[in-house]
């Protein structure tokens, strides 16, 4: 593919309207990690977002890359800061957690990739079972994988924005 080229959204076909009839076929949470130096995104649906679960995609990344020192980036959520994390990440040498300072989520880059996610698949969308919103979240992260993927540029230079 060449990447000089503009890239389209990568939508997968979901009807964008919400009628008055339109009633909500359940909700699923959705964990994701961002490998910066390839641009991969690895994600996994859940059906809460509590500490076990993120403890259960913590050792899955931490399956996924052996002998890499891994450090997550992740906000303040309670959930990230759980005594069975806590307890599981001192007990590993390869991990750090970094805790973003409250109000500063840009400064994760998976969330960048999020707000892509949101204006490619989420907004508007509606979907007529949970599990057709759990495939499509699935395959727009496979075709993100395989079409886009690649590290983020940053562009700050460094110097104040005047106007």
């Amino acid at each position: 593919m060449d990447r000089t080229q503009p890239l389209l959204p990568l939508r997968v076909g979901q009807p964008k309207r919400l009628t008055a009839t339109y009633k909500r076929n359940g909700t699923v949470a959705l964990l994701a990690a961002l490998s910066v130096h390839k641009g991969e995104v690895t994600a996994k649906t859940v059906d809460k977002n509590n500490a076990q679960n993120f403890l259960i995609f913590l050792k899955e990344l931490y399956r996924k890359y052996p002998r890499k020192q891994l450090h997550v980036i992740v906000d303040n959520l309670t959930v990230h800061k759980h005594k069975i994390i806590a307890d599981w990440v001192e007990s590993k040498k390869r991990i750090t957690l970094h805790y973003t300072p409250t109000y500063s989520s840009w400064l994760n880059q998976i969330e960048i990739w999020f707000n892509i996610l949101t204006k490619d698949v989420l907004k508007g969308g509606i979907w007529k079972s949970r599990k057709q919103l759990v495939d499509q979240l699935m395959e727009y992260v496979k075709t993100y994988n395989e079409q886009r993927g690649k590290p983020f540029k940053w562009t700050y230079t460094g110097e104040l924005l005047t106007v």
